[in-house]
């Protein structure tokens, strides 16, 4: 039988798979935003940079997704081929 590739490392396949849906999906919606400009249409999640000041080091938190409805289907399918494996 083939081997799974469910166990200790299926969370770092989950991550690369939505990662490259996700680059593939914002490639195509950048590509065809110009043609369907319904595509255009972009949402913003995410947290806005806080910087915390500790005097001898300064660590900024933030991270913000911009996720078009390509995107969006494009990390659906990277979900969807995570499943299928």
């Amino acid at each position: 039988m083939a081997k799974s590739a469910r166990g200790a490392g299926s969370v770092g396949i989950l991550f690369l798979l939505l990662l490259a849906g996700g680059l593939v999906g914002s490639a195509v919606n950048n590509s065809l935003a110009k043609l369907i400009p319904l595509l255009a249409t972009t949402g913003k999640i995410g947290l806005q940079p806080t910087t915390l000041d500790l005097q001898f080091i300064q660590l900024t938190f933030g991270f913000t997704l911009d996720i078009g409805l390509v995107t969006a289907l494009g990390l659906v399918l990277g979900y969807v081929v995570y499943r299928k494996i």
